[in-house]
């Protein structure tokens, strides 16, 4: 990573986002054809890039590199955008031929499709039911033990269709025969039902025991209070049936050998909790999709009335004159790329790179300096301390909260309680995840697989509380595009002196921009986390390239107040703060200092 923040090199994935920022901005700059070109280039490069990893993979024995998944998440993501590109372009071509013919009333459904943004493009966000039944549709679909009636009534049905083939042999003449396998057929049907109904009393008899005996474990487990409140009541119940999945199936007994034998191994714990949240009929699995259900029941309603026009209005136009920001779509609500400007560009002033969403546990891309020191052992604490803070931050200048903020509060309040939720349960299940650093590798495997379905919909809600703030964002990152870094404050000591003569390529910190424009392509709090600290530590490692002072160098450590800021909030939370205050500055550039 030094390596490429000195020479300049790029990564493979670094270039793929370059091409397909490079499409967006066609793209949303009313170019479709071209922007449709772009995506299909992307795809092409990201599928050489691939094939070519294999093969070097195939030849050197080795697993897949990390960065593939995103490499295939963006390839998708182009892939979604040339569809409705091309989809676009169909219907331009269409228009002309096509004569006017008055608007049909649509008839009024159960359920309002989204809109995702002010730009009026119908989102993909699906109503709570349908949601809800693509969730159960994997767990419904699992196979299923018959039970011993099932069984005896697949048994008679193969019987009756061998007694219809020998009776269809059988000659009229022989009545004798036909009496003896029809009185035959009944009997042996019979006795499977009977059989099988006497089987399945037992099955449920015992079923019964060994319900009752996990009952007993289980409030044995939880028998250190009197009074149990309902969340305590309902954890005693999911953990009787985790005993109960347990006595059914020997891979839980297998996982907990591993970790004793090795409990220090983080590896196992991540494939564990994978292997553990990919199977639909385990009670933690069941769970998480409950949660997640909940969560999105709660959330579509609020994203629904910020979105949905007035009864009788169209959908809000932005002014011509002003900067539109992107819909919220596949790319996670990246803002549009600036327009070409007339202007020279100076040579030490790099493009500025699209606006990328932080984590949950960020708060925006609208983060303020005050918003409050994230928890180490959380990285969505904080989200809560910055909404606190927004509020705060209204009363103080005389605006009310809107109700849209209480409502992302107690969103996010449910979300912290369900991921604590499912980590409580999952450490139950497994007391060899019980030690600090397993929780937290822990509480990241559950994390991703939460998030994955709920993102876009909270992501939406968040931009339209703080949608003032990230237009006063882009419009300060607008008028100061084309500025020198000296004009928003960075001294010239932090910018190459000759960059020609160590061979760069590009500008100033491109690797670190490179790399958080890699923001966009994950969909959790911690993988956002952790892009956010790798970006701040390249530019830690060109700062130093470019400014190779004494008390610059790595041995002389960080100055007095990081080490104190990193000490009391570790390096996660540190990283995060800066963003966060780098961005209040640049929403709180003065308007006319361009000028002077």
């Amino acid at each position: 990573m030094a390596a490429a923040a000195g020479d300049g090199t790029v990564k493979p994935l670094q270039s793929a986002m370059k091409l397909a920022n490079g499409a967006i901005e066609l793209d949303t700059g009313n170019r479709p054809r071209e922007a449709y070109t772009e995506y299909l280039r992307s795809i092409h490069y990201i599928s050489q890039v691939l094939l070519e990893e294999v093969e070097t993979t195939k030849e050197a024995g080795e697993t897949v590199p990390p960065d593939t998944s995103k490499m295939l998440k963006l390839a998708q993501q182009c892939l979604e955008r040339a569809q409705s590109t091309a989809a676009k372009l169909g219907k331009t071509r269409l228009k002309p031929t096509m004569p006017a013919a008055a608007p049909i009333p649509q008839p009024a459904g159960r359920h309002r499709r989204v809109y995702s943004d002010e730009g009026g493009k119908l989102s993909p966000f699906l109503p709570p039911e349908i949601f809800q039944k693509l969730q159960g549709a994997e767990s419904q679909s699992c196979k299923k033990e018959l039970t011993p009636l099932e069984e005896a009534s697949l048994q008679n049905q193969k019987l009756k269709a061998a007694y219809e083939a020998r009776m269809a042999r059988l000659d009229p003449s022989q009545a004798m025969q036909k009496t003896s396998l029809t009185l035959s057929l009944q009997r042996q049907m019979m006795e499977n039902l009977v059989i099988a109904k006497a089987r399945e009393e037992t099955l449920q008899r015992k079923m019964e025991e060994r319900r009752l005996r996990l009952q007993e474990a289980a409030n044995r487990r939880f028998c250190s209070q009197v009074a149990l409140t309902p969340e305590e009541r309902e954890q005693r119940a999911l953990y009787a049936a985790i005993l109960e999945y347990e006595q059914d199936h020997d891979w839980p007994k297998h996982w907990k050998a591993k970790l004793k034998r090795n409990p220090g191994d983080l590896s196992l714990v991540t494939s564990l909790v994978s292997h553990l949240l990919s199977l639909p009929d385990h009670p933690i699995a069941q769970l998480l999709r409950r949660l997640q259900c909940s969560v999105y029941s709660a959330l579509y309603p609020a994203v629904s009335r910020a979105a949905a026009p007035a009864p009788g209005c169209c959908p809000p136009t932005p002014n011509p004159g002003s900067r539109r920001l992107r819909p919220s779509q596949s790319l996670h609500c990246m803002l549009s790329p600036p327009e070409p400007s007339a202007a020279p560009r100076p040579q030490d002033s790099p493009p500025t790179p699209p606006l990328q969403p932080g984590p949950v546990g960020s708060p925006s891309p609208l983060g303020d300096t005050a918003s409050g020191l994230p928890d180490k052992d959380s990285s969505f604490e904080d989200l809560e301390q910055f909404l606190g803070t927004s509020e705060r931050q209204g009363r103080g200048r005389g605006v009310q909260p809107e109700p849209q903020l209480q409502q992302l509060k107690t969103a996010v309040e449910e979300i912290h309680n369900a991921v604590d939720r499912l980590l409580s349960l999952t450490l139950l299940a497994f007391e060899g995840l019980n030690t600090a650093a397993s929780k937290d590798r822990c509480l990241a495997c559950i994390e991703e697989p939460f998030f994955s379905p709920l993102w876009p919909l909270l992501l939406a809600l968040y931009r339209s509380v703080h949608r003032a703030r990230e237009a006063a964002l882009s419009r300060s990152m607008e008028l100061y595009r084309n500025a020198p870094p000296t004009a928003i404050g960075i001294p010239t000591k932090l910018l190459p002196q000759n960059p020609e003569a160590k061979g760069a390529t590009g500008y100033p910190y491109c690797a670190a921009a490179q790399e958080l424009g890699l923001l966009v392509l994950e969909s959790c709090p911690q993988k956002k986390l952790e892009c956010i600290v790798r970006t701040l530590r390249i530019i830690c490692v060109c700062a130093e390239d470019y400014c190779p002072t004494p008390e610059a160098t790595p041995q002389a450590g960080p100055p007095p107040i990081a080490a104190a800021a990193m000490y009391l909030i570790g390096e996660e939370g540190y990283c995060l703060t800066s963003l966060q205050s780098a961005l209040s500055y640049v929403e709180l550039l003065p308007r006319g200092g361009l000028a002077k």
